[in-house]
């Protein structure tokens, strides 16, 4: 896609413009390399943006990252003596997810899950999951977590980053993304880093601190340094020369948007100053990105300057929205229901949407991810709670092997149809034992 020439964004007063990226200078932060002896200067004047992401696998139009946006990662840091446990004794961050020596394993948790006794203290919140291939993973959260796999997630060790963090400062890694060895990862505060090589060796690239809010998704579009980085603000942006040059694909930020647009009628807009809760997109380039109170949700599409606002009429709040499989809209409400569009263009209003039964007993409902084959949809949420549906979402079972699963699970993750992880909070990470439903 051909992305438009930065103009100047507006983020609560003023927000920096991105220059146009044929003509942007060096003007970064150097970066700092993962590995000794590397160097390297990026180029992105006005904004950096991170992300997180949860991919959903599919057909014509497979639902990718949905990302919380508005985690909490308050976790208490770590003091020094933390830091000399086992393996960890020398790395140089101050504040990381202590760890036990040796590698995590699984063990049957219910029919369809394992659960993987991760090398983490409790606390840890677990945020996203990318495979470079079947066998070789990423696994980020909060307390700087990144951990790595070479057995299809069975086993997890600790990944050491340390030379391209800052001291002193206590990361939460909110999104990664792969396409063939080049990957990504973002995080709060403010951190990009990159990859050619699988992930063997990460490079960081420098962020500006007038990035337009905080940093939330980040997808690899393409194996030759093509990106797309998001923030909860609503700032899209465009990378096309492995993060040398940027250019932003909106022209404002979503608060400028709504208030700008106020006479629409879009409930709750009016001097709107949020973010979004949860940004989702698909593989054609499509985000749907809900507002923190839950009360309505915004849609952009390459070559739109704007996001585009929805009305919702219901007073329920919507707590998660993403795409199916088949490029229709699945939402999540407050109080355990679901909801599917029933066309596969975006929805206009709450009368595209039917409810779905579940039967959730008013279980917090906090993700949905699907298979690639489309048809078999898992839903999870708070106390562990994890359904399941092998007709699309026409009908639901649950998964009482899960309720002891002291842990709430927020994001649910297909890179196959026999592979699959839910993560939690307290570092809980559950691997689906490919068993079919």
């Amino acid at each position: 896609a051909h992305a438009r020439t930065a103009t100047p964004l507006r983020s609560r007063n003023t927000m920096a413009a991105l220059t146009n990226a044929a003509s942007a200078s060096l003007v970064a932060p150097a970066s700092v390399a993962a590995r000794a002896g590397s160097s390297r200067r990026a180029a992105f004047q006005g904004a950096r943006v991170p992300s997180n992401a949860s991919a959903r696998a599919g057909d014509a139009k497979r639902a990718a990252p949905l990302v919380r946006a508005s985690a909490d990662d308050a976790a208490p840091a770590f003091g020094r003596r933390d830091l000399a446990k086992g393996a960890l004794a020398a790395l140089s961050a101050p504040v990381i997810a202590a760890m036990p020596a040796g590698p995590a394993k699984a063990e049957e948790v219910s029919k369809y899950w394992d659960i993987v006794d991760l090398p983490l203290e409790p606390g840890v919140i677990l945020l996203d999951i990318a495979f470079v291939d079947d066998k070789h993973g990423f696994l980020l959260g909060t307390r700087q977590t990144i951990l790595e796999t070479f057995d299809g997630g069975k086993t997890w060790d600790f990944k050491s980053v340390s030379n391209a963090l800052d001291e002193d400062v206590n990361y939460r890694f909110n999104s990664v993304s792969f396409k063939g060895q080049e990957g990504w990862i973002v995080g709060k505060p403010a951190i990009l880093l990159h990859t050619t090589d699988g992930g063997a060796n990460w490079e960081r690239v420098g962020l500006s601190p007038r990035l337009p809010g905080a940093p939330v998704l980040i997808t690899a579009t393409s194996s030759n340094g093509q990106a797309e980085m998001v923030t909860d603000e609503g700032a899209i942006y465009l990378t096309t020369d492995a993060a040398r040059n940027w250019k932003a694909a909106v022209e404002e930020t979503i608060s400028a948007t709504l208030n700008r647009t106020v006479s629409s009628g879009i409930t709750g807009a009016s001097y709107y100053t949020g973010t979004f809760s949860t940004i989702s997109r698909n593989d054609d380039g499509e985000y749907i990105g809900l507002s923190s109170r839950g009360n309505f949700y915004m849609t952009w599409s390459p070559g739109q300057a704007y996001w585009q606002p929805h009305n919702r009429s219901s007073a329920r709040r919507v707590q998660s929205m993403g795409w199916r499989p088949d490029g229709g809209i699945w939402e999540l409400t407050r109080g355990g229901g679901i909801f599917f569009s029933t066309t596969s263009e975006l929805p206009d209003n709450d009368d595209d949407f039917v409810e779905g039964k579940i039967g959730s007993r008013g279980f917090g409902l906090l993700d949905l991810g699907a298979k690639p084959n489309g048809k078999e949809f898992w839903i999870v949420g708070g106390s562990g709670s994890v359904f399941y549906s092998n007709d699309a979402g026409k009908s639901w079972k649950r998964d009482r092997g899960t309720d002891d699963v002291a842990a709430n699970l927020y994001t649910v993750k297909f890179n196959n149809n026999d592979n699959g992880f839910i993560l939690g909070n307290d570092g809980v990470l559950l691997k689906y034992n490919g068993r079919a439903v």
